[in-house]
């Protein structure tokens, strides 16, 4: 758990390194396309029309951080979420900062809210 009990304060050496994992915009889209299932590198990279390089890179990250696995699947690699609970996770913060209208980049008033990348599974509107 990320809150220390005893204090109530926030154990920052584990949130702040997750926070900048899944601050990077290509890293949350190939999460949300990932979805509850397992996929191989070539759907993620037509669903985030990212090149080949950059999705391996972003994925090795991940994996590094704990957010997904890969499995062998005879010739490919299949990337999976560690675990499909961080769909909900995300999707509620979501829905948390949309019930706030938190501005963005420090704005007192933003004009529109940026495209985000859709969770698969929730209620959203797809990035264009």
């Amino acid at each position: 758990m990320f809150i220390n009990m005893n204090s109530g304060e926030l154990d920052h050496t584990r949130v702040i390194p997750a926070l900048k994992v899944l601050g990077e915009v290509n890293r949350l889209r190939i999460l949300c396309e990932l979805g509850p299932e397992c996929r191989p590198v070539t759907d993620v990279i037509n669903a985030t029309s990212l090149g080949q390089t950059n999705v391996s890179f972003h994925l090795r990250v991940l994996r590094e951080a704990g957010f997904v696995r890969a499995e062998r699947r005879g010739s490919f690699i299949y990337y999976c979420l560690a675990d499909p609970e961080l769909l909900r996770i995300l999707h509620d913060l979501r829905q948390w900062l949309d019930t706030r209208q938190v501005p963005v980049s420090g704005q007192a008033n933003p004009p529109n809210p940026p495209s985000e990348p859709r969770l698969v599974g929730a209620k959203t509107k797809k990035a264009s």
